[in-house]
Parts: structure tokens; sequence; C-alpha cells
């Protein structure tokens, strides 16, 4: 992946209600099409009697396949702006079903777009999202007594330690973005004065949290 990856890091319900009408809006991270229909399959048998389950979902790192559904709704209205909320939040592999109990008071057009773009983006504000890194299982073996240093180097750089293994040596696994391995070593190196040893362990996917400065 060359571009940022983002997802949602669970899956998620919100809800509100505008002028009666009950708005819920379910996320889901989704790993292809049969998964995402199964999904809008459970949200209808869950609420059988509303009026409208809407959706919307991508699928893929460069988004190749979209679908979204208005299900009875004014064409326009509903689909596409749960598309576009989670094209906007830069989402991907991430289903997004809006649920409708119809209150009896009639929103127009334009409340409902904005309905059906606010409920899934309020949503995804509330779960938050994460970034997705393709990253090299970087193992750092030192002595106890350079446990302190090298711990409060990692937190400093923001380095994910993935597993610390405590023998004759101390063994930390820590994720590391492959540009950056010798970088991180050669740090890690002169900190300690040479004491630390390195292997690689292979590659892995790790989810960062996102924050609202990203």
């Amino acid at each position: 992946m060359t571009t940022p990856y983002y997802t949602i890091p669970d899956d998620f319900v919100w809800e509100q209600t505008i002028k009666k009408s009950r708005f819920i809006t379910h996320l889901f991270r989704i790993t292809d099409e049969a998964d995402a229909q199964a999904k809008i399959a459970e949200v209808r048998a869950a609420d059988p009697k509303a009026n409208h389950h809407c959706f919307a979902y991508l699928l893929g790192a460069d988004d190749h396949i979209q679908r979204m559904s208005d299900d009875g709704e004014p064409s326009g209205t509903a689909d596409s702006p749960i598309l576009e909320v989670l094209k906007n939040n830069q989402l991907h592999d991430v289903l997004a079903v809006v649920t409708r109990y119809f209150g009896g008071i009639k929103l127009g057009a334009g409340g409902l777009i904005r309905a059906y773009s606010g409920t899934p983006a309020q949503a995804i504000q509330n779960v938050g999202k994460v970034q997705r890194l393709l990253q090299t299982r970087l193992a750092v073996t030192i002595d106890y007594h350079n446990v302190d240093a090298l711990t409060y180097y990692l937190q400093q750089n923001q380095l994910l330690v993935l597993d610390t293994t405590y023998d004759v040596q101390v063994t930390m696994i820590v994720a590391v973005t492959k540009t950056q391995v010798t970088t991180i070593q050669t740090a890690i190196i002169n900190l300690l004065s040479g004491q630390a040893e390195f292997a690689e362990q292979g590659e892995q996917f790790t989810e960062i949290p996102v924050t609202n400065a990203d």
C-alpha cells in the first residue's frame, strides 16, 4: 500500500432522532462482497419493521468495489450521501447501513441528505479511525540494565512494542516501517553504545489510532 489506508477499529452502532424519525447507523469492517451482503442481511433481520435500510460500502485499498442502495428513499437522498461520507473519511473495506424508522414527518430531499450523511459521519467520529500499516517485526535483544533506556526511546518515538520476552536477555519485538529499519537500528546502537542485537522476523499489518491532528 503506497497511500494511507484508513479503516474503523471495530464495528459500531450510532443512532439519532430527527423530527421523530429514527436513523440508526451500523458500521462494519468487511472483507469482501459476500461479507457485506451478509451483514446487510443481519441488519435487516434485526430491524424487520424499519422503513428503509440504506447502505454503501467500499472494498479494496483503491476502492475498486463501490456499492450503494437507497432502499426506496428518493433517488440520491440516501445512498450517495452515505457513500460520500465513507470517501471523505478515506475509509476502506467499510460498510455503513443506515436504518430509518419513519416518524410521520417528511424531511424533504435536503433533510434526508443531511440525515443520511450526518448520522454515519457522527458514527465515524465516535468510533474513530485507524491507519493500517505493513511493518517489519524487528527483534531487539538487550541486557536487562538497558531495558529502561530502550523503553523510553521507543515511547518517545511512538514505536509499538508487539511482544517482550524475558530470558537470559530481554527481547522486544518492535513494529517498524520498512524504510526506517536501518535508521532505528542505528539510533538504538548509538543509544546503548552498541549493546543490542537485531533480527527481522517478517512483516505484519499493525493498526495505529488516528488522532484529530493526523
